[in-house]
């Protein structure tokens, strides 16, 4: 390849497929939820959004799929880009066109479905043959076996890491370019939430899938991405590549429950917290 292609084509890869820049969400045009948050998703890359309940993650995702609007949400400032494009004026079906698709917090399927019905729901945007929609399928239950031998068990009746799977593959059905993941591993047992991730990670590398993780489960999250940010009360307070993270005395303590020193005592911890070391 000659010096400009070779260039290029490196440019081509360093460019983000998600650029999120200085958004602000209000609800019910008074309650200001996200202040100024700006954040990157490298393509073929997997991002951790960090946060305590109730930090934005959960508002950050809906507002990049913009389903804000069905909740009497809007941003209000910024701009979101995907592959290169402004798309806060899409609604939510030509977004997931465009590959981009949320998979919601709390595991929603189509309980009255069977696992395999679920599933093809999510190809419903497409315009696909039903052979390209079998062989999809087929892709679907090769990286989640257990969907397999469920797929004509009604979705409801399914257990908690089925119905997580069901989603995931669900969204897989609709050919996307990135997932927005919130919370997978909650309520979930520590075994199925690491299955889960191993299966994020094959999907992210083998199939070149972006993911952008939301999540509570800071050392999980950590251990899979490549970079990730830390939300409080609608800012990013915090964000660096996944090994300076875990390394960071401050996200050790209060993300980690790892203390380099003597324990301190809630107290200490409260006033720690305010002091927001972090910003300074």
């Amino acid at each position: 390849m000659a010096e400009p292609a070779r260039q290029e084509a490196a440019a081509a890869a360093a460019e983000p497929i998600l650029s999120v820049n200085n958004i602000e969400v209000i609800y019910d045009h008074v309650i200001l939820v996200l202040k100024g948050v700006s954040l990157e998703v490298p393509k073929g890359g997997i991002v951790a959004l960090l946060g305590a309940n109730g930090a934005g993650k959960t508002t950050t995702l809906k507002a990049i799929s913009n389903l804000l609007r069905a909740e009497r949400g809007e941003v209000t400032k910024g701009s979101i880009v995907f592959e290169g494009e402004e798309v806060t004026h899409l609604t939510p079906y030509e977004l997931v066109r465009r590959g981009c698709i949320q998979v919601m917090e709390g595991r929603h399927c189509f309980e009255h479905l069977t696992v395999e019905e679920n599933l093809l729901t999510g190809a419903y945007t497409r315009r696909a043959s039903r052979a390209e929609i079998r062989r999809d399928l087929e892709m679907v239950y090769h990286y989640f076996p257990r969907l397999k031998e469920r797929r004509n068990a009604q979705a409801g009746y399914t257990s908690g890491g089925e119905q997580q799977m069901t989603a995931i593959g669900r969204a897989l059905m609709a050919r996307p370019r990135m997932i927005l993941l919130d919370e997978p591993s909650m309520g979930l047992a520590p075994q199925l939430v690491q299955e889960i991730f191993e299966i994020v990670h094959r999907l992210n590398v083998e199939e070149g899938v972006s993911f952008l993780l939301a999540e509570q489960n800071t050392a999980v999250a950590l251990r899979y991405a490549s970079y990730g940010y830390i939300l409080e009360t609608g800012r990013v307070v915090l964000d660096g590549d996944a090994a300076t993270l875990s390394e960071n005395e401050d996200v050790k303590e209060f993300y980690l429950g790892i203390s380099g020193g003597e324990r301190k005592s809630f107290r200490d911890v409260k006033h720690y917290r305010r002091r927001k070391r972090w910003l300074s």
